[in-house]
């Protein structure tokens, strides 16, 4: 008699094992997500171009008020806003970089969902990406929409 493994077809497949790792990021790109696209929508954006995070309860901008030049998030919230409101063009014109903020949030929510239902683990997955390449991009990024802020701002455009 022949020693044979028996498996049964009806057993479940077994849920891969995730890292702690995997659930911060899913937990943190499903939350970014709502806070773009909820608190986004909520908010009205200011017509000054910038300082609609003071509608969340926050102080106005200390570093544009004491250099009189708008912080490296100056106008973030509000394109971030204008966005959520569906005006794409004026969220640009506004803030480059909140424009990025806008889309790329819900994105990389939806990524990081797909790639959960596909049984892959999203730090795995997240340093396969090259994530220093990216922070780079995204860091110049943020500085093009700073010194975009600035001229803006310089030239008498709020945004």
């Amino acid at each position: 008699m022949a020693l044979t493994s028996e498996t049964s077809e009806t057993s479940a497949p077994v849920a891969p094992k995730r890292s702690l790792e995997h659930w911060a990021l899913l937990s943190g790109a499903i939350l970014a997500a709502f806070a773009v696209l909820v608190l986004g929508t909520w908010i009205e954006p200011d017509p000054r171009g910038f300082g609609t995070h003071e509608k969340l309860g926050m102080g106005a901008c200390n570093f544009l008020a004491w250099t009189g030049i708008p912080c490296p998030g100056c106008g973030v919230t509000t394109s971030v806003s204008l966005a959520a409101h569906g005006s794409f063009r004026a969220a640009f014109w506004n803030q480059p970089f909140g424009l990025i903020v806008a889309l790329l949030a819900p994105l990389a929510a939806l990524v990081a969902i797909v790639q959960h239902a596909r049984g892959r683990d999203l730090g795995a997955t997240l340093r396969a990406l090259r994530p220093a390449w990216w922070g780079l991009g995204l860091g110049i990024a943020a500085a093009a929409g700073w010194a975009w802020k600035i001229v803006a701002m310089r030239a008498g455009h709020g945004g």
